[in-house]
């Protein structure tokens, strides 16, 4: 079988990798064609362009860009048709993806549409539910609470689990020792604070800069800062100068040994919660008034953190917006480096968190579940 895959950020580019691999495990024959990154690369077939090439996070930075993303979606859609794959699996990054499902099925309907990891339509935007109707043959849904909030829209969903627990699941099983990171890094025997600013530039520049001020207010503690692979150092110049050290594709390794983080909203709060590291989730609003004012009024949810909205209760503390302050991040985070309540109350939330995502195997049923509507 033929499958042709499309991934538009550095998370995509993991579990496309993972599924890819499952893939294989049931159909020996696979061939592979992608809009992706090193990772699928390295499972193998032809890479038509980078997520590099795609990433941009944020309505000014689409619209500023907006002739370029055109374009390659053109290309993509030109690189589908000229295979024409048995399937086409769409990775998140539903912003370029449904865009890509809608000219496919309106030209060639006959090619089967699975997404993969749908957006968090729960959270806003639910009237794109009407364009999975329209173009998506299957979703594949990764959150337990997902499908009822589809099922309250009459849109049959698939959970598979959550390809995280894999991700986390597989590093444990040949998890770099705590005392190696340190002694790889230089560090000393205070504990580590992990700082996780995001995997995109905006959510980078609007971050990093508070919480490296945090770090003036924690001196008993050893901060790094995990760089994201898709960014060059130079995003990272004020750790330099600050003499803080920035690891690059190691986010595992730095959760793994640290005592404690800051962590910018989205997927790594789940990660942290899954390494049972206690955390400040911290996500920055930039525009002033007006941008806060719309994510309280249009977020269709209590919390930011996939933490909280899983374990349905405020686990980890959030600083959004006009609380994404030095003094109230700092506040937040103290008693977390110590054997307090609050830190004792995290661990104990992220049991629950563990519990309701159930077990690793998140890949292979979802592999599962695409051959055999392939069969």
């Amino acid at each position: 079988m033929k499958y042709f895959l499309v991934v538009g950020e550095a998370s995509g580019d993991l579990h496309a990798s993972n599924l890819m691999r499952a893939i294989q495990s049931r159909d020996p024959e696979a061939e592979f064609q992608f809009f992706g990154g090193d990772r699928m690369a390295d499972v193998g077939g032809r890479l038509w362009m980078h997520y590099r090439e795609l990433a941009f996070m944020g309505v000014v930075a689409v619209v500023l860009h907006a002739k370029r993303l055109l374009s390659h979606m053109k290309f993509c859609r030109k690189a589908i048709l000229e295979w024409k794959p048995d399937v086409l699996i769409l990775v998140d990054y539903a912003g370029f993806n449904l865009r890509i499902a809608a000219q496919i099925k309106k030209t060639n309907p006959e090619i089967p549409i699975h997404f993969y990891i749908s957006p968090k339509l729960w959270a806003w935007k639910s009237y794109r539910i009407q364009s999975f109707r329209a173009f998506i043959d299957k979703l594949y849904v990764i959150f337990p609470f997902e499908p009822a909030f589809f099922e309250q829209h009459s849109y049959p969903v698939q959970y598979v689990g959550n390809p995280t627990v894999d991700s986390v699941y597989e590093y444990m099983s040949k998890a770099m020792a705590p005392s190696e990171f340190r002694l790889k890094h230089q560090l000393d025997d205070r504990p580590i604070l992990a700082v996780l600013p995001g995997s995109r530039s905006g959510e980078v520049r609007s971050n990093l800069n508070v919480m490296l001020d945090v770090l003036t207010r924690t001196p008993n503690v050893q901060p790094v800062v995990a760089g994201s692979p898709g960014l060059d150092e130079s995003f990272y110049e004020a750790c330099v100068r600050r003499s803080i050290p920035v690891v690059f594709g190691q986010t595992y390794d730095l959760l793994h040994a640290a005592h404690a983080a800051l962590v910018t909203s989205g997927t790594a709060t789940l990660e942290t919660g899954l390494f049972r590291v206690p955390q400040v989730v911290c996500f920055a609003v930039s525009g002033g008034r007006l941008p806060n004012w719309f994510f309280k009024c249009f977020m269709h949810v209590p919390f930011i953190s996939l933490v909280n909205l899983i374990a349905d209760r405020l686990v980890v503390p959030e600083c959004m917006g006009a609380n994404f302050t030095v003094e109230k991040v700092s506040a937040a985070l103290l008693p977390l480096l110590e054997d307090s309540s609050e830190r004792r109350a995290q661990l104990a939330g992220y049991e629950v968190v563990a519990r309701r995502l159930g077990a690793s195997g998140t890949a292979d049923r979802t592999a599962l579940a695409i051959c055999s509507a392939l069969k």
